[in-house]
């Protein structure tokens, strides 16, 4: 396993932990529980997108790599 896996594993992570949060954050209720499950599903796209970006180049490299 290379730094790419790693770090994608991590980002693939890190978006179901912001995901979770999120939601217990919106069953909460309140408006301070909508306003902090908003922000953080506004982190978790932006971490998705980091994701996504990730898995492209690791399978960039993999290709280039023959395997």
């Amino acid at each position: 396993m290379n730094l790419i896996d790693i770090l994608i594993i991590a980002a693939m992570v890190a978006v179901v932990i912001t995901l979770g949060f999120g939601m217990h954050a919106l069953y909460k209720g309140g408006d301070e529980g909508r306003t902090r499950s908003n922000k953080l599903m506004r982190l978790r796209v932006v971490l998705q997108a980091v994701a996504i970006v990730l898995l492209v180049i690791g399978m960039a490299i993999k290709a280039g790599q023959g395997a």
